[in-house]
């Protein structure tokens, strides 16, 4: 079935955002390029079902916490201490988000993406930032979706547009649904520990109880919003109540991942992302990528799925 665009219907006095559908063998992809360049659905056919294989997005709601999927980027996660510095020069960035002290993921988010070429089971998203709400970065990122058999496939590119060296980082915010038979399992070697926020106060090797993934594990248990340090670049979610296992695996192993399992609802988030948390104050900024003008770094990201 061809790739289309449809225009939804208003919702009160908003009118929601565009959806374009992309379909291959058993799966379906819905995008909404304006919203941040995020993903609104993506489905397994089984009879004549859809199943989602991520949170369908709610498009009553504008925010992008909403969604199924959206891309971060030209940072991942918070930045604390108002901005950051590169050698002598200081460079403020801005809360970006209501209710979070921080700058949060990017400004990619919070921009329309635009459609460069879409076909039956790919689609090439585009955005030109300059200094978005006064950040100091001015990019080009790039997303390429892609339905393969069994799989989605999302490459996330940026490439440095500015007149000085910046550091980068990238990565992708899958919301994951789950109940109480659903296991997950992501190998890592530690975690940063936080304290009454999620900013990391440091490294442990020692992963404290119900939050150890390197078998197979529950999803039930206190609020995790922490990053794992090791990750291989493989995760295994199995589903036995939908008959159903995905998989993620990102080829460009920075060893960073990110667990968001907030207590009590249906839904967690195990992101791929290149650096940590506010990277750019730890020691030697590490998962940050300098990228002189003109050039550019890429995650590339697979999301498989089978029938149990």
């Amino acid at each position: 079935m061809p790739s289309r665009a449809i225009d939804t219907p208003r919702a009160g006095s908003r009118t929601l955002p565009k959806i374009h559908t992309l379909q291959a063998g058993r799966q379906r992809l819905l995008v909404t390029p304006e919203l941040g360049g995020s993903i609104a659905a993506w489905d397994w056919q089984r009879g004549d079902q859809w199943l989602p294989l991520f949170r369908p997005a709610d498009l009553d709601r504008p925010d992008l916490y909403s969604t199924a999927c959206f891309p971060l980027v030209p940072w991942s996660n918070r930045i604390t201490g108002g901005g950051f510095e590169v050698g002598a020069a200081r460079y403020p960035v801005a809360p970006n988000r209501a209710g979070e002290p921080y700058p949060i993921h990017g400004d990619g988010w919070l921009q329309a993406w635009t459609v460069s070429s879409q076909g039956d089971d790919r689609m090439t998203l585009e955005l030109n930032s300059e200094r978005f709400a006064g950040n100091p970065y001015t990019y080009r990122a790039r997303q390429v979706l892609t339905l393969r058999e069994n799989a989605l496939e999302i490459e996330l590119r940026v490439s440095n547009e500015g007149q000085q060296t910046m550091p980068f980082g990238l990565g992708l915010h899958p919301y994951f649904l789950h109940d109480a038979n659903t296991r997950l399992q992501f190998r890592s070697r530690g975690v940063w520990l936080s304290g009454n926020d999620p900013i990391p106060t440091g490294l442990s090797r020692k992963l404290p109880d119900t939050w150890d993934y390197n078998r197979p594990a529950s999803l039930d248990g206190p609020l995790v919003d922490n990053c794992y340090e090791g990750w291989d670049g493989l995760a295994m979610i199995v589903d036995p109540t939908r008959c159903l296992r995905l998989q993620m695996h990102t080829t460009d192993r920075s060893g960073y991942s990110l667990l968001y399992r907030p207590p009590g609802l249906g839904y967690f988030c195990l992101e791929p992302i290149t650096h940590p948390i506010d990277a750019f104050h730890l020691p030697n900024r590490p998962g940050l990528i300098d990228l002189a003008p003109g050039e550019d770094m890429v995650l590339l990201t697979r999301f498989g799925v089978s029938d149990l």
